[in-house]
């Protein structure tokens, strides 16, 4: 067997950032060969992720990626078993990457994506960077959902990880800081935007607010035109609370966010809201 130097064991672990008793073991192994030490800590990674697989992910983050280009966006969220795992880097990066990967690969299901070969490594697939993270963490990881939309497209992720935003405008010029600063101000405004315009809300919701409106309205005693000119009111103020292109922009409210993505040429399509341990988008 070839002596395992220092040398040899640091070399390993920068690449491959496992712990240095594991990496000094796979080198031993491997009788000092550095790939197949490498093949053997990846093949530890991917046992432990069979072994864990069914051990519950009730924490994780939110990832997310837009091309600054002006191409597609993407937002996952994905799970984990500990709050502490939630900001470790590499945890950090792989929900971001695999951001990235739905954006330019386009799975359309979970089963799908973790198949892909992945973006950067065409040699392996997503699930063996999916497991080459557990194996470092020693924790399950899955992926819970994603969204995937075409460009020019803007994210946002607040730093804990827990609320993050997608969105997709459409123009002639990508403005990555701006579609960046709406998607804060989606994660940030209070109420969050029922939809992006009047016609986009949910005909559940419209009719839930416009018969709260009239109700309140007809509380006043006034005449039936009188209450019907109150809850039109109603209803005008509502919208400018809860729609996004009608909102008072929360760096500026002198500005309505539709004010300000108009002066860029911008227009919004959708956005996608994600918390953490939501059951649905």
């Amino acid at each position: 067997m070839s002596q395992i130097t220092a040398a040899a064991v640091q070399a390993l672990r920068a690449k491959t950032d496992m712990p240095m008793m594991d990496c000094k073991a796979a080198l031993v192994k491997a009788n000092g060969d550095m790939e197949k030490a490498v093949l053997i800590l990846r093949e530890q990674g991917a046992k432990f992720t069979e072994k864990k697989g069914d051990r519950e992910t009730a924490e994780g983050r939110i990832g997310a990626y837009a091309d600054p280009a002006g191409g597609p966006g993407a937002i996952v969220e994905l799970r984990c078993e500990s709050p502490s795992v939630v900001k470790n880097d590499k945890f950090v990066e792989l929900a971001n990457d695999l951001a990235r990967q739905v954006a330019l690969k386009n799975p359309k299901t979970v089963a799908e994506l973790v198949a892909q070969p992945h973006h950067a490594d065409a040699g392996r697939t997503v699930q063996d960077r999916i497991n080459d993270v557990v194996g470092l963490i020693r924790e399950n990881m899955k992926v819970s959902r994603f969204v995937r939309v075409d460009g020019p497209a803007g994210q946002y992720v607040h730093h804990d990880g827990t609320v993050g935003v997608l969105l997709q405008a459409k123009g002639d010029k990508a403005d990555p800081q701006l579609l960046r600063d709406v998607c804060m101000h989606i994660t940030a405004a209070v109420p969050t935007p029922a939809a992006v315009r009047r016609e986009d809300v949910p005909e559940e919701i419209l009719k839930r607010e416009t018969d709260l409106a009239r109700s309140k309205a007809a509380a006043s005693g006034k005449p039936a035109n009188i209450v019907e000119k109150i809850a039109e009111g109603q209803m005008k103020t509502w919208f400018g609370e809860n729609v996004l292109v009608e909102q008072a922009y929360v760096k500026d409210p002198t500005k309505t966010v539709g004010q300000l993505l108009k002066a860029a040429g911008l227009e919004p399509v959708r956005f996608v809201r994600y918390k953490v341990g939501e059951v649905a988008a």
